[in-house]
């Protein structure tokens, strides 16, 4: 039987894409989905699937983003459903939210749907334009996004409250740069909540955030019904300072 918080509605199965605003023109296949939760609806543009690649002017290569990697911003991924999920249940009266890496958004999709002070932040050249349009899609104001690098010492993002991410620890380097750019922009008290599948680098990553003064704590996600097969993850949180009030 199909849990109503979690179902997936496929709207439109594929559409062709051309971005008009390049001189040489990118062209990729999408697709629509409603996601619910509870009952409210997310409507979700996203590449058709991980095969999709376009970046004719470059501009994807000349920032390090290979032709095997270019298409992963642009799907939903199973730790992005568990954050999202997160975010729809979480407090976030008088919290200013920054989302890393947010790839299509979801999270941010929500929390700005809730009305949270929400800013977005990707690598990717496109990821602004996919939050864009997904949330002129769900008749929401604009998401604040900013393309940063975690690396870029001139990123002037502000301070927040919290900070979440999913998904974000592929390399072993990213223990360094990530851990480094939360603290960066992390107020005095300062939750973060990443939510991660499993890839091996949350064990180094939670030990440099707790040399940094953050205290520690994962666990599992209580109920992922909404996803296809069992979350192997771990949801991980980091407080620094005093828990928000």
């Amino acid at each position: 039987m199909l849990n109503q918080a979690s179902m997936v509605l496929q709207l439109n199965s594929f559409c062709y894409f051309q971005a008009p605003s390049r001189a040489s023109m990118s062209h990729f296949r999408v697709r629509y989905q409603t996601l619910e939760f509870d009952k409210t609806d997310i409507h979700v543009r996203t590449l058709r699937d991980k095969q999709e690649f376009s970046d004719d002017d470059n501009t994807a290569f000349d920032l390090g983003i290979s032709s095997a990697v270019w298409s992963l911003f642009g799907v939903i991924w199973p730790s992005g459903e568990v954050l999202a999920h997160l975010m729809f249940e979480h407090e976030v009266k008088g919290l200013k939210i920054l989302e890393v890496g947010c790839g299509i958004g979801l999270a941010s999709l929500v929390l700005n749907h809730r009305l949270a002070d929400i800013t977005a932040t990707d690598y990717h050249p496109e990821a602004g334009n996919f939050l864009n349009e997904n949330t002129l899609l769900n008749g929401d104001r604009k998401i604040p996004f900013v393309r940063a690098s975690w690396q870029d010492p001139g990123t002037n993002l502000g301070k927040y409250d919290c900070i979440i991410g999913s998904d974000i620890l592929y390399e072993r380097f990213h223990v360094d740069l990530l851990s480094a750019f939360i603290e960066k922009h992390a107020a005095e008290n300062c939750l973060v909540m990443l939510v991660d599948p499993g890839r091996g680098h949350h064990a180094p990553f939670s030990k440099k955030m707790v040399t940094l003064g953050y205290t520690h704590s994962q666990r599992k996600p209580i109920d992922t019904c909404y996803l296809t097969a069992p979350f192997k993850g771990q949801i991980l949180t980091y407080q620094k300072g005093l828990p928000c009030q």
